[in-house]
């Protein structure tokens, strides 16, 4: 005897008026894309992805410190270099990509820029942040020293690169600065902002910082776009760099990129929840105190602290 035949079920309505929503939020969409007179439909991807760029820098942390943040079967020897130039070449010809997308997405507006001349400055850049990767590796190394030197808690330089959230945050902006001065400054910010969320050291990509930076601890550190940093400071967490005040245009519109945030020279210490703001500069050797709100412009060899608010300048320019 036959099975009975069973009917098939109908297709449940939606709950939630899915055609509705679906439709709202295209005519959103096409309302903003308007509004930011871009084309409705480009038939291709706009920007670049944070995904693509997750992948990309966690490929050239494994580059930069193999042994360390690359695979955990890899062996010293040949192997190594050959897992470096691998994942390089992956990593830069996805970087490719994604700056044809910024270069592509900035030129819209701008009829005399093809897609020649696209490609072109888009290899050029890669090129050139390819040739810069030894040179941060250099200097990312006086970093990590420059930790294992200042925390008496760290036992290697190894547990430094593994482990501290500082060094993951100035890793990630050795390669976003760069990246920031070959000129693609959205992917730059990703950069950076992937950083941010991993770590909660928010360091924007423009500030210049130089060799043997510390961040110990480093949960809530801001560091501003035009801040300056020399060699051999150390930051602990909640200290920020950060600007005073906006200046505005004729039109009431916010300036871009004028210097606003401190200048710190070199063999500064700032200690934390430490607030500096505006375009003021802390001169070498110096040492702020833990949760001083500062907003003028220091000699150098300061101490300064938050329960007696002063400047005393000490021989040899000895501090806390």
């Amino acid at each position: 005897m036959n099975a009975p035949l069973r009917r098939l079920p109908e297709a449940a309505p939606s709950l939630w008026k899915l055609d509705d929503i679906v439709r709202d939020l295209r005519l959103a969409r096409e309302q903003w894309r308007a509004a930011q007179h871009r084309p409705l439909e480009s038939g291709c991807r706009e920007f670049p992805s944070r995904e693509a760029l997750r992948e990309i820098v966690d490929k050239l942390c494994g580059a930069l410190f193999p042994m360390r943040l690359g695979p955990p079967d890899l062996q010293q020897g040949p192997g190594e270099d050959f897992y470096v130039g691998h994942t390089l070449d992956s990593a830069l010809r996805s970087l490719l990509d994604q700056v044809r997308l910024e270069l592509t997405h900035v030129s819209r507006h701008d009829p005399e820029v093809d897609a020649a001349t696209i490609e072109t400055d888009a290899v050029a850049i890669v090129r050139q942040f390819a040739a810069a990767l030894p040179g941060i590796r250099i200097v990312l190394d006086s970093d990590v020293e420059a930790a294992y030197r200042g925390d008496p808690a760290a036992r290697s330089v190894d547990e430094i690169v593994l482990c501290y959230p500082g060094t993951l945050a100035i890793i990630h902006h050795r390669l976003a600065h760069r990246l920031y001065r070959l000129g693609v400054p959205l992917l730059a910010r990703i950069v950076a902002e992937l950083a941010h969320s991993a770590t909660g050291i928010d360091i924007h990509p423009g500030a210049r910082i130089g060799k043997s930076f510390f961040i110990d601890h480093g949960t809530g550190v801001v560091i501003g776009e035009t801040a300056v940093i020399g060699d051999r400071v150390r930051l602990y967490q909640a200290v920020t760099l950060g600007a005073k005040r906006f200046n505005v245009d004729a039109d009431g519109s916010l300036e871009k990129g004028a210097p606003r945030h401190p200048i710190v020279e070199d063999d500064v210490v700032i200690y934390a929840g430490a607030t500096i703001l505006g375009r003021v500069t802390i001169g070498h050797g110096s040492s702020i105190g833990g949760n001083v709100w500062l907003t003028h412009s220091i000699p150098p060899g300061s101490f300064l602290t938050q329960a007696v608010s002063r400047n005393e300048v000490l021989e040899g320019g000895g501090g806390i």
